[in-house]
């Protein structure tokens, strides 16, 4: 994604990347400084959607790291709906190990 960022007259356009995605904002990585209240603007590239959003949140140790709050909050980042109870329950018991391999596993380690 392409990030601007404004800052009063100026501004800057830097590449983005998502690290946590919702359907109100997301936690990005960007290669310029962020701060709070900085307003942005985002194209996404995967969607060719574009919005608005502001900085709510920047990681104190990592100033490129932070949390943005969209203006209007939509699927711009084409995240994908979740699980309904039905479909969670069928993949846990897919990815459920076999009781006996985890034994096994357990054992073969402590040898």
């Amino acid at each position: 994604m392409v990030i601007t960022i404004e800052r009063g007259a100026e501004s800057q356009t830097c590449d983005g990347e998502t690290i946590v995605v919702g359907l109100h904002g997301a936690l990005i990585a960007t290669q310029i400084e962020l701060s709070i209240g900085l307003r942005i603007a985002i194209h996404v590239y995967l969607t060719d959607k574009r919005a608005a959003a502001r900085v709510v949140f920047i990681d104190a140790e990592d100033l490129l790291h932070g949390e943005i709050e969209l203006d209007e909050p939509g699927n711009i980042l084409g995240v994908s709906p979740p699980l309904s109870d039905l479909e969670r329950t069928a993949v846990d018991n897919e990815l459920r190990i076999d009781p006996s391999l985890d034994r096994k596993m357990r054992n073969a380690a402590f040898r």
